[in-house]
């Protein structure tokens, strides 16, 4: 079975699209993913194996290394993109309005442009009910927002056969889970064409520390590697660059230096305009509207 969602392009074949502004051919988007996991449930990740290859529960451990995040990494992470003047987007876990409610009015506050992302860090694979958990995510957060919900990313990237159709269904214009380009594109549903929204591993801060087990600085080298790729493909097309981050993976002390740098390094570039899902989708429905046979 091949791709039965997104016609397949190679990237050569795409045609020019027109930038978002004169010369900013380089698009970044900051993502901060925000998740509630339960402490009576097994955790979806873990930094520290547990013995016998048991699932202790409460596993008090793995549980608090999350939970650093939000009582830490997340101060830091608002208070860099203040400092900076930096807009971004954030993947949630519905439920965090709920159980932490003072970080949810603080990304409110800081005017994140909220994404869905599940009601609680499970994959839609185990809802008893996927479209009846994506309805709920969805209204919960345009209830604490006072806007649509524009954007979706499924718990760890998941999605059912059937996951595109109920989004598309309940409103929601671009998804963050089909990561196969570096620019938008479109993919069919059966209530109309969706859009995909790059998002990518190798800037992911899960995948580089949590996955792969890099080095504090790895993140900062793998983007001025990006920066060399993308050098000559800026001279003809955009291309969407984003940092996909989790206040427990990069807002730990000792690697907070090297996203600063990162962001410094793409703030005093000319070419850069920093965007959120909304404005990048907004964007790209102008400039590659959806073909009507989709």
């Amino acid at each position: 079975m091949n791709n039965p969602r997104v016609p397949f392009q190679m990237a050569s074949e795409r045609k020019p699209l027109k930038p978002p502004r004169k010369g900013k051919m380089l698009i970044a988007h900051v993502v901060l993913n925000v998740e509630y996991w339960p402490f009576d449930q097994p955790m979806p990740r873990k930094i520290l194996s547990t013995p016998h290859g048991l699932e202790p529960v409460p596993d008090i451990p793995n549980y608090c290394w999350a939970e650093y995040g939000l009582r830490c990494g997340m101060p830091r992470l608002l208070k860099l993109l203040s400092d900076l003047k930096l807009p971004a987007s954030v993947n949630l876990n519905s439920s965090v309005i709920e159980r932490y409610p003072s970080v949810a009015e603080a990304m409110r506050s800081a005017g994140l442009d909220f994404i869905g992302h599940g009601y609680t860090q499970r994959l839609l694979h185990k809802e008893e009910d996927e479209e009846a958990t994506i309805r709920k995510a969805l209204d919960q957060i345009s209830a604490f927002t006072g806007k649509k919900v524009r954007g979706w990313m499924g718990p760890g990237f998941a999605q059912t056969f059937d996951t595109p159709d109920y989004l598309k269904k309940h409103g929601v214009e671009f998804n963050l889970d089909w990561i196969l380009d570096d620019l938008p594109c479109w993919m069919r549903t059966k209530y109309g064409p969706l859009v995909c929204m790059p998002y990518g591993f190798e800037l992911n801060d899960s995948l580089v520390y949590a996955v792969e087990r890099q080095s504090s600085p790895e993140v900062l080298q793998r983007l001025k590697d990006t920066l060399k790729t993308f050098g000559p493909e800026l001279k003809t097309q955009p291309r969407v660059l984003t940092f996909g981050l989790h206040p427990h993976q990069i807002g730990v002390p000792h690697r907070m230096p090297y996203l600063v740098e990162c962001l410094k390094i793409l703030k005093k570039r000319a070419d850069v305009i920093w965007m959120t899902g909304s404005q990048i989708a907004d964007w790209y429905m102008s400039a590659d509207p959806a073909p009507a046979n989709l």
